[in-house]
């Protein structure tokens, strides 16, 4: 026991200010950290688990989460200094200095960092938003110190710097709701009966499930085209949720051609009439291979 105590009180630092900083102060400095460590992520736990309870919403609990974590590692601190004896003063110098370093060293990581922060406090966007960046869709999942979890249309989970999301062009579809304005461009044969075109383009939309009733939906019939007559319907629905909104598309192109082909209306194709003027008659022969 003697050999112990000897080792747990060795000093290992002496400051001129009277701080002396043993072997002993190391191990319950590392203790307390690993101590604080675990009762802030037990409460950050507990409060999450609270809160899913009440009428929050999932990114309001995560920002709960993440700002009680460093609140209470940061009291802790705050405590294992103050049981050593140690001013937070003594280290405005190092804190300093190392603050330039690591500003030089880190700047991305850093940037990042504050980023993340900036994304949390004015939430921009949020966890299940359905957002676009750079021509890539997909659903947010966390939105981290560091960087942001989006979960893309194609399966494949993404990590987003969260400074590149704060530099560039970002598309939140859901910032404010979930609605959404999308359209289908049809072209006929001429002449084809654009009346009856436009009730079977307005009844396919109608009865898809995901598209609502109101706003009411728009078919225009937009122009005379080089092959076709042109028809373009405007429907709303909501996104991010059940079905995507190429799938919503898909779906109505799909009842749209089964429409047609039961009616006898006809899907325009590019075609050309094709004129060959000649002083002399053009001999055509075929030759059929046997």
């Amino acid at each position: 026991m003697n050999e112990l105590k000897h080792i747990w009180d060795t000093n290992l630092v002496a400051t001129q200010g009277g701080i002396v900083v043993s072997i002993g102060d190391v191990i319950l400095v590392l203790s307390l950290l690993l101590f604080g460590y675990i009762l802030s992520r037990s409460i950050e736990y507990l409060l999450a688990k609270k809160l899913r309870d009440t009428d929050l919403n999932a990114d309001a609990i995560s920002v709960i989460k993440r700002v009680s974590f460093y609140l209470i590692f940061i009291l802790v601190g705050l405590t294992i200094l103050s049981l050593l004896g140690i001013p937070i003063t003594a280290f405005a110098f190092a804190t300093g200095a190392i603050a330039i370093g690591v500003g030089f060293g880190a700047q991305n990581i850093i940037n990042n960092f504050i980023s993340g922060w900036i994304l949390i406090a004015e939430r921009p966007i949020r966890t299940d938003d359905f957002v676009e960046i750079e021509g890539v869709m997909g659903v947010v999942k966390t939105v981290g110190t560091r960087s942001t979890l989006i979960h893309r249309t194609d399966g494949v989970h993404m990590l987003v710097p969260n400074s590149k999301l704060l530099e560039n062009t970002l598309v939140n579809w859901t910032l404010v709701d979930d609605l959404i304005r999308s359209s289908i461009r049809v072209g006929v044969a001429y002449g084809s009966d654009t009346y009856m075109t436009m009730e079977l383009l307005s009844k396919c939309v109608d009865e898809h499930t995901d598209v609502l009733k109101e706003p009411k939906q728009e078919i225009i019939f937009d122009d005379f085209g080089d092959n076709a007559l042109i028809f373009e319907i405007f429907f709303w629905c909501r996104i991010g949720r059940e079905k995507t909104l190429r799938m919503i598309r898909s779906d109505i192109r799909f009842a749209i051609h089964n429409a047609f082909a039961e009616n006898g209306i006809i899907l325009a194709f590019p075609q050309r009439d094709l004129h060959l003027h000649t002083k002399k008659p053009i001999e055509i022969t075929l030759n059929r291979e046997s």
